[in-house]
């Protein structure tokens, strides 16, 4: 990753805490927009390590992508520790992600806006409703489940039951067509039964994610997991892993083969080849045949799934 060189000195502090943004291929622009974490999942380190939320003022985030935009970026992707916790340390202002969002939404020659990890607490029916009105948000969203079942969920230390995913999941789909929806798994969690790696299993056959992120767990020295008595063998984990991995692209075949003869608009970032390669909004890989695409965003009528990756053709080629 390269970085931008940013001249402005209302940056400077921040940047000194945050980072400088990156950018890959000059297509898409990593934005992050807060640091640290409240939430002392039992499992994590992060709030001993990088401490509680500090988030980057508004003003300033909207400086920095009016820069980039100057030198052709037209996605920017928010991303943080905890960026659902963006604004909740701001004493006078109430600000929030979702304020965030809408004001990005505003910058001209900003084509895409995709944002990253996502706690499930804050899709509420009130952010979706505004979220919806966000027109450049990307139709894909990363959701941080984490397990399909209440009782690892509770040793865990999350905030949230399957009964609630389940909710987020139906105001998604609901509010946003074809909408993908991807996710964080970790198995082997101390205690995890193999009853309640069942109930992950079926939870997560249900829901039909896209993709599935599975992460074997492993202990972080200071947390409260790592001290948890019915430790899992190695050798389990693997097996589970295997499992949900199997699982994960069944799913993520499933939901490509569906895309097949449907019109998509595609950011091409990169050349394979004699290919052409790039991301739907909801972040699906396409390749096509062409010539100068490198960052356009072309209608593309889908034509096959391969290797899980979707094969297309422009409409200026299929007319």
């Amino acid at each position: 990753m390269e970085k931008i060189n940013v001249s402005n000195i209302n940056y400077q502090k921040e940047f000194i805490d945050f980072g400088v943004t990156t950018y890959t291929n000059k297509t898409r622009a990593v934005i992050k927009v807060q640091d640290g974490c409240n939430n002392f999942c039992s499992y994590c380190i992060i709030p001993y390590a990088k401490g509680r939320v500090r988030s980057r003022k508004l003003e300033n985030i909207i400086q920095e992508i009016e820069s980039i935009i100057k030198i052709g970026i037209q996605e920017v992707v928010i991303t943080g520790i905890h960026i659902a916790s963006y604004g909740v340390d701001f004493t006078n202002e109430n600000i929030r992600l979702i304020n965030l969002l809408e004001e990005i939404n505003k910058i001209k020659g900003l084509k895409r806006i995709r944002i990253g990890s996502l706690e499930p607490n804050i899709i509420t029916d009130k952010f979706v409703e505004r979220l919806k009105k966000v027109d450049k948000i990307c139709n894909h969203f990363h959701l941080s489940l984490q397990s399909g079942c209440d009782e690892t969920l509770k040793r865990m230390n999350r905030k949230y039951s399957t009964k609630d995913f389940d909710e987020v999941v139906k105001r998604l789909r609901n509010a946003f067509p074809n909408v993908a929806l991807t996710t964080d798994i970790i198995v082997g969690f101390p205690g995890e039964t193999e009853e309640e790696f069942k109930t992950t299993y079926s939870y997560l056959d249900k829901i039909k994610f896209y993709k599935m992120h599975i992460f074997k767990y492993s202990p972080r020295k200071g947390t409260k997991a790592a001290t948890m008595v019915n430790q899992i063998d190695g050798k389990i984990k693997e097996q589970r892993s295997h499992e949900l991995i199997k699982l994960s692209n069944e799913n993520e075949k499933e939901f490509l083969e569906k895309q097949i003869n449907k019109e998509v608009q595609v950011l091409f970032e990169q050349k394979e080849k004699e290919y052409f390669k790039g991301h739907t909004s909801d972040y699906i890989t396409v390749k096509v045949k062409g010539k100068n695409l490198y960052n356009k965003i072309k209608s593309v009528v889908i034509k096959k799934e391969e290797n899980l990756e979707l094969l297309g053709e422009t409409t200026e080629t299929v007319m």
